[in-house]
């Protein structure tokens, strides 16, 4: 197979200790999930805290609008650090970085709680962001360092549970945390979690470091810091109106920073964001794709509370009791996703359950107030079991090829764009949603408006499928246990 080129035969030296790496332990759900519970609290503090921005701009005195500050600085840490965490994790070791992301992010939630104005919020979220940055891809490379391959499918479908669940079940909890509670207690929630979490990984984690790989690179650092920060908040001000000048313009500079970044990678050895792993046929074809269907993905919590309560006139705390039915049917994925991949293969299972997964999402443009709620329901349900499919084995067969003195770099090359692709979906969902509401002359969106927003962003993961048949049959084959139809597959 030609694709076996990209594995290095100089692998198994470098990581520390090896025989750790390959052992497979009846733990490792147990790993899967502490990993899971600190992404979770994460996860679910973004999406908690967009519900009480109302309520904390009355408190700080200033415009609702004005405390979208509180979420793009959040974004703009994440987009600054995490390139930086698979070296950071590589020289210092997996565990002590992820036990120290936790407590940094516990910080700053404690940080958040305290803030008696919004200056002192927008710091106290990149410090937060901080935390959050290290958390994301540092914890998918301690997964992918205590698991074995035959269980990378198993773990990740549990590891994917708190990215879909956390955003679905943010903004009724926000909701409610608000209403008979202080909005500080949406930052004092973490402090347990993260305590737990803290302890949890101290017990069952391994302190596994890989290659350092020479000095650390601050000039990409900076470049790319900066790319994506612009990137991020240009997409953020796209969404608003009246911003689109300086939207432009930060597009521009992160265009620029950007390409500055390319040609300084080009020269050295050891960059931040390691673009020759595109040159991967598995990785490069799951990052592509997996970014288009995310822009999905991340446009859908975003859109759909929105229309439950503007274009159907539910109450926020009925729109989410619908909108939880995407985490019920990520739930039950996790559980079947293994056994279809070891029956379908990845390349088969990606192409037709991303055509099902999209259509679903496509489906929720014809919703209409009339439709009976539990069928609604039913369909949110399983838009969430197959989306929940494709991410596992997206999330997956990127690493099939990825060898261990790599896979720190992988993971944080891989993190940062889930995040932009994620962060893009509700700038690309918003656009789609004034777009519509400018050609057919609306002040405030109408159900018509949400139905064109849908329809963009599923067009947009339909084009996923063009990716998903570049996939090689045999891709990930030792990793699902598929081999049937697999020409000429080497033994297990």
């Amino acid at each position: 197979m030609s694709d076996q080129t990209c594995q290095s035969p100089q692998a198994l030296p470098i990581t520390t200790p090896a025989p750790e790496i390959q052992k497979t332990g009846p733990n490792f759900r147990i790993i899967a999930l502490i990993i899971a519970s600190a992404m979770f609290m994460e996860q679910l503090d973004a999406t908690v805290l967009a519900t009480a921005l109302p309520t904390m701009a009355r408190d700080f005195g200033v415009q609702p609008q004005s405390m979208s500050l509180a979420l793009t600085s959040y974004l703009l840490s994440l987009a600054i650090f995490i390139p930086a965490s698979g070296k950071i994790a590589d020289r210092f070791g997996s565990r002590t970085v992820f036990s120290a992301a936790i407590a940094v992010f516990v910080f700053g939630s404690i940080l958040c709680a305290q803030a008696p104005d919004l200056r002192f919020l927008v710091g106290a979220r990149i410090v937060q962001g901080l935390g959050g940055a290290m958390m994301l891809p540092v914890g998918r490379l301690v997964l992918l360092r205590s698991v074995a391959r035959k269980d990378f499918v198993s773990a990740t479908s549990w590891l994917l549970i708190p990215a879909l669940v956390g955003p679905i079940l943010g903004p009724p909890v926000g909701g409610l945390i608000v209403t008979y509670f202080d909005w500080r207690w949406i930052f004092y929630i973490n402090v347990p979690i993260g305590c737990i979490g803290f302890i949890l990984v101290s017990r069952f984690i391994a302190n596994v470091k890989g290659e350092s790989g020479g000095r650390f690179d601050f000039l990409g650092f900076l470049l790319s810091g900066i790319s994506l920060g612009s990137f991020l908040f240009g997409f953020e001000m796209a969404s608003r109106p009246g911003e689109s000048e300086q939207a432009a313009l930060l597009v521009v500079i992160g265009v620029v920073f950007g390409v500055g970044y390319l040609a300084h990678a080009k020269r050295h050895p050891s960059p931040i964001l390691d673009f020759s792993l595109m040159r991967i046929s598995s990785f490069n074809t799951s990052v592509i794709a997996g970014s288009l269907t995310r822009i999905t993905q991340g446009a859908q919590p975003f859109l759909l509370p929105l229309m439950l309560q503007l274009g159907f006139g539910l109450s926020a705390a009925r729109a989410g009791g619908i909108v939880v039915a995407t985490a019920v049917g990520s739930m039950l994925m996790k559980v079947v996703a293994p056994k279809i991949l070891r029956r379908v293969g990845f390349r088969s299972g990606l192409i037709v359950n991303g055509l099902v997964a999209t259509f679903g999402y496509a489906l929720c443009a014809a919703f209409r107030p009339d439709w009976p709620l539990p069928l609604i329901f039913g369909i949110l349900m399983c838009c969430g079991f197959f989306m929940s499919f494709q991410f596992t084995a997206y999330n997956t067969v990127a690493y099939d090829e990825i060898g261990r003195e790599r896979m720190s770099s992988a993971t944080s090359f891989y993190t940062t764009f889930q995040q932009l692709m994620l962060s893009l979906g509700i700038c690309v969902g918003a656009l789609a949603l004034s777009g519509s509401m400018l050609v057919r002359s609306h002040a405030t969106p109408e159900l018509g408006d949400f139905s064109a927003a849908f329809l963009v962003v599923t067009a947009i993961s339909l084009t996923a499928t063009i990716w998903n048949l570049r996939f090689s049959r045999s891709a990930g084959s030792d990793i699902s246990g598929h081999t049937k139809g697999v020409a000429k597959a080497p033994a297990e």
